[in-house]
């Protein structure tokens, strides 16, 4: 029933008290208060339009209304939407409390219908987690893109690999920036399939049944940049593994890029002094004057700690029976709006970093050959000239090793003696390999040079990864800029919408 509320009332909106409810909510349980929406205002505030467009096309409400619906919407954005909305207050439902003040409540209480606060604020939250994608996805290209100038500029960079936290194998510094593409490569193909399924319309759902009025939720998905609507009113809006699949998508992400400053952190230590990172990345101590700490990478490595419990935050929250779980979800797209700008602005960081990155080649090759990381070419060696099978030869390397640690002697400083010595010792007959083939096999660019097989990290592999992986990048950036542009379109068909009741 009307209140008869007249255009420059102080409108205050349905859950005043004095209709269902006796008393006003308490200050926290308010959660219909504009300054709770951050940035997804602008999709609530696309929706009341396209709402109000679709609502007057099909008839269900009078030309003149729609006209002076969305004539007022022209006039708030004229003189700022966000502040506008914010002084007419009522949250999600700014837009109805502006045009009742505004227009008074016969016009602007006919902008609700076949609505609910279930589909205002899920269109809102798939709005906002798209901008958050697309941005992430931009941040992404660019990351995907300067691992791989680091790739071909540091093909022949020689360092160790390391498993267990020990000297493993050697490799390079183009193999471990070709990794990391892979990765983020991944994460970006999980991120444009999510977009698929959260590129679905749940406008016109309501709570839960949709609507007796004769709702058009396909022009109302077109004019928002959907693909089509969702096509089950329950699930549209009651029905959030959505939100648990992007908290999985953006988790793994932020492991990936927290694992990636992990090393980069490591390898800035004094101890390993692999990289040094620009200063601007950096903080320094308010004690002592020679402290250089790498406060961007902790940062990075943070968000990804933090993702962790966002993740169970988001589980949790869908716990119970369908229809039950409704408040907690606030607290599930708070998270995951921040988590989304938050890893948005850690990406864009990520790739000028690495960019200006100062890479310590010589330091990298030092490491990469002096704790026996070319062991296995070694071992491998002794199966190609001498015939070994390849468990004795493994095992003499080993007892070769032991011995040499023993003695103190040095990788580079071994010689083929001492194999012949640690045979002779296990009861084998001498290998006797040539000084060629044992420095051949010692030398950790050889190791390096002689694996050419797909996916190593000989330059040759290299090279041919990086072809590929460019090949998926520009595919991937095709797709976003597809994307991209069906909002935009999306954006200036309903303008145009708007513009057509307007001057009809």
């Amino acid at each position: 029933m009307s209140t008869g509320t007249s255009a420059g009332t102080e409108y205050r909106g349905f859950r005043t008290a004095g209709t269902r409810l006796t008393e006003e909510p308490l200050a926290h349980l308010d959660f219909h208060r504009s300054n709770l929406l951050g940035e997804s205002i602008h999709g609530i505030h696309a929706f009341d339009k396209a709402h109000a467009v679709m609502l007057t096309e099909t008839g269900i409400i009078a030309p003149a209304t729609g006209k002076a619906i969305l004539g007022a919407f022209r006039a708030m954005e004229a003189e700022g939407m966000e502040q506008a909305r914010a002084a007419a207050d009522g949250g999600m439902h700014s837009g109805e409390h502006y045009l009742i003040r505004t227009l008074g409540e016969d016009i602007g209480g006919r902008l609700h219908l076949g609505r609910s606060s279930g589909d205002l604020i899920e269109v809102a939250r798939r709005l906002t987690f798209k901008r958050h994608v697309h941005r992430i996805l931009h941040a992404l290209e660019a990351l995907r893109a300067t691992l791989l100038d680091l790739a071909e500029a540091h093909r022949e960079t020689v360092m160790p690999g390391y498993t267990h936290g020990q000297h493993a194998q050697p490799t390079t510094f183009a193999h471990w920036a070709t990794m990391f593409e892979v990765c983020f490569a991944r994460d970006s193909a999980r991120l444009i399939s999510f977009h698929d399924r959260l590129n679905r319309s749940p406008a016109g759902a309501a709570i839960m049944t949709g609507s007796d009025f004769p709702l058009d939720r396909a022009r109302t998905a077109l004019l928002l940049g959907f693909d089509d609507p969702l096509p089950h009113t329950m699930d549209a809006i009651l029905s959030h593994d959505l939100e648990m699949e992007y908290a999985g998508v953006l988790a793994v992400l932020a492991q990936t890029l927290g694992r990636l400053a992990d090393d980069l952190f490591l390898w800035s230590t004094t101890e390993f002094a692999m990289v040094e990172l620009p200063d601007r990345y950096c903080g320094t101590s308010s004690i002592m004057p020679q402290k250089k700490n790498p406060d961007g990478l902790e940062d990075m490595k943070g968000l990804a700690a933090q993702s962790l419990g966002f993740l169970v935050t988001v589980f949790s929250a869908e716990k119970g029976p369908t229809g039950f779980p409704i408040m907690e979800r606030r607290n599930s797209q708070a998270v995951l709006w921040d988590l989304g700008r938050g890893l948005g602005v850690r990406l864009e960081t990520m790739a000028p970093l690495l960019h200006d990155l100062e890479v310590r080649k010589a330091r990298m090759l030092e490491l990469a050959g002096a704790n026996w990381a070319q062991a296995t070419d070694l071992a491998a060696a002794l199966v190609r000239v001498s015939g070994m099978d390849w468990r004795t030869a493994h095992q003499l390397v080993g007892v070769f090793v032991r011995e040499c640690l023993a003695a103190r002697i040095a990788p580079m400083a071994a010689r083929p003696t001492d194999l012949d010595k640690a045979a002779r010792g296990m009861g084998l007959a001498e290998p006797g390999l040539s000084d060629a083939d044992f420095d051949a096999a010692m030398d950790p660019a050889g190791f390096v040079r002689r694996r050419t097989l797909t996916g190593g990290p000989a330059p040759e592999a290299i090279t041919r990864e990086v072809a590929t992986a460019r090949a998926v990048l520009a595919a991937d950036g095709k797709r976003l800029a597809a994307k991209e542009q069906q909002a935009l379109d999306a954006a200036a068909r309903l303008e145009d919408a708007v513009t057509a009741i307007l001057e009809g």
